[in-house]
């Protein structure tokens, strides 16, 4: 099969990268000294299985003299903790807060090439009317597409939910066309969708011009968006699953009658905790990915634009982000929280207990930037089931809203028959009524 040849060499570049970090090679991509030979083979053979050729780089046609490449350099603040990281645009956020651990030019404008592709799978995933069972039949326009593929046919039907995952695990460019086409009527109608979405979340230096992310001058983010993108995302199961799929085997109507999906992502392979996302590579946008992962309640989401190696970039990225945040248990399930009074009740007040335990993360170990709300009614009437919801305790992060916990009652409080306790639901019941 003509997907054959590109599997292999994903293969091969993954292997070699895993035998290095196996034989303790690269013990610290954060401390080397020097580009480790076989790692830069690993990342070129990834990326001619991504380009299906050669590789090319427009910064790159014009040699000096004695032939070599002049590329720009990457300019490097002298503050910068990870100076050997390549990215020329790069950002580390925590999922939960949003906080930045660690940044480079996270808000020059760049070409987002294949990681277009994540802001299509969100849009596709909250698109009313459409489900993963969806017949789309491919067109001419995406069987026709250039760059990495599904190697789809026109006239051919899929399942929605196989052209998403063809969409993100082997970065189909035709498949990202069929979704375009099949929720919209048309790419550009589509790409229109996902730019709005894009500045609903947050993300607003950022412009889509198609679904899939080959060059178009006018199709831009930045780090910084890419990340805010990326975390919404994480909130939605369905994307969690997709992007963190490594292998998915996809029916055909004709022999051998299924297609086997790799992830193109090695760190999912390679990197302990690795759950996404998405790579990318063109001319004029350079190596790209976005990477993601979670570890003892912390999720972090890594974005690389233009970097020379951008595996590398990410894996010292990623590991700087968990150094400087933690996971900690605000909350354990029964603790006691809060106490509400019962009207009318055999006993005055009720003890509300969390639910369940609540793990959050701590960037930089700072806890004082959490705060807590408890939110309960002034009281409750009699009669109170052990494990009724009374109530929920908020947790804010600098303001705003990142988690609760819902309060339950630790106990059942039943109803008192006596003059003074109907008196005093009487009086719950009028105050409830006017508040």
């Amino acid at each position: 099969m003509r997907y054959g040849h590109r599997a292999l060499r994903r293969k091969i570049a993954v292997l070699c990268f895993a035998l290095l970090l196996l034989a303790d090679v690269v013990p610290s991509f954060a401390e080397r000294e020097t580009e480790d030979e076989a790692a830069i083979h690993a990342e070129e053979e990834f990326f001619r299985a991504e380009s299906g050729g050669p590789l090319a780089d427009e910064r790159q046609k014009e040699p000096a003299k004695g032939g070599e490449p002049e590329v720009p350099p990457v300019f490097i603040p002298p503050d910068d903790v990870l100076p050997k990281v390549t990215a020329r645009s790069a950002v580390v956020m925590d999922a939960l807060t949003g906080e930045v651990l660690y940044q480079r030019g996270m808000n020059e404008r760049r070409y987002p090439a294949s990681t277009t592709k994540i802001m299509t799978l969100i849009t596709a995933l909250e698109t009313k009317g459409i489900g993963f069972d969806d017949a789309v039949t491919v067109s001419s326009a995406a069987a026709d597409m250039e760059g990495s593929t599904m190697w789809l046919e026109q006239g051919q039907r899929f399942r929605l939910e196989d052209l998403l995952y063809g969409m993100m695990l082997v970065s189909g460019n035709d498949a990202a066309v069929a979704v375009a086409e099949h929720i919209a009527g048309n790419v550009s109608d589509f790409a229109k969708r996902m730019t709005e979405k894009a500045r609903a979340i947050g993300a607003e230096h950022t412009q889509f011009t198609n679904s899939c992310g080959l060059h178009d001058p006018g199709h831009y983010t930045t780090a910084y968006d890419l990340a805010l993108i990326t975390v919404y995302g994480y909130k939605n199961s369905a994307f969690r699953q997709i992007v963190s799929t490594k292998e998915r085997r996809v029916p055909l109507m004709k022999p051998p009658f299924f297609q086997n999906l790799e992830n193109e992502n090695m760190l999912l392979w390679i990197y302990q905790g690795a759950n996404g996302v998405k790579t990318g590579y063109t001319d004029a946008a350079g190596r790209c990915v976005v990477t993601a992962a979670e570890r003892d309640g912390v999720q972090l989401v890594s974005v690389v634009l233009d970097g020379v190696y951008m595996w590398n970039d990410s894996i010292a990225m990623l590991d700087y982000g968990f150094r400087n945040t933690e996971g900690r248990d605000f909350v354990k399930q029964g603790e006691r929280l809060a106490s509400v009074p019962v009207a009318g009740g055999e006993q005055a007040t009720v003890a509300l207990t969390a639910k369940e335990t609540l793990r959050l993360s701590v960037p930089h170990g700072d806890m004082s930037a959490y705060r807590r709300e408890i939110k309960a009614p002034r009281s409750v009437e009699a009669p109170v089931r052990r494990g009724d919801k009374l109530g929920e305790a908020v947790y804010y992060y600098r303001g705003k809203k990142v988690a609760s916990v819902a309060l339950t009652a630790d106990s059942a409080v039943g109803r008192e028959n006596s003059f003074f306790s109907n008196i005093s639901r009487l009086w719950h019941r009028i105050v409830t009524w006017f508040s």
